[in-house]
């Protein structure tokens, strides 16, 4: 039941903008929740790397005083990830297109992850 209410959120994120090619809900220790993935990418991989990424990001951002993480960026010539919180229990991954509009995704971003937090 959780996992199909996640996995509707997920959809309307995806829904949201064209610029959006995929997203994840993952536990902090990197098995997925629920997913809309590419067919052929590997959950566990994307799972163990989006938990990893995402604790760096709160430890790097803790030891260079910067405060509490919002979300770790990464960007490659072929688009953008996007890592961030959903509640303190998982984390939102979001693949988007290299022209995407950040500022949109990131506001579609946010509320898909306050969604998730109520659902975790």
């Amino acid at each position: 039941m959780r996992a199909e209410v996640l996995t509707t959120i997920l959809g309307d994120l995806n829904g949201t903008s064209a610029d959006i090619e995929a997203s994840a809900v993952i536990s902090l220790d990197g098995l997925m929740m629920a997913a809309l993935l590419p067919q052929g990418m590997d959950e566990d991989r994307v799972g163990a790397m989006s938990a990893a990424l995402l604790s760096l990001g709160d430890r790097t951002a803790k030891e260079l005083a910067r405060g509490e993480l919002e979300q770790v960026l990464v960007k490659g010539d072929r688009g953008y990830v996007i890592m961030t919180h959903a509640g303190n229990e998982a984390v939102l991954t979001t693949l988007a297109k290299a022209n995407a509009k950040l500022g949109l995704i990131f506001l579609d971003v946010k509320r898909a992850a306050a969604a998730i937090t109520k659902v975790i």
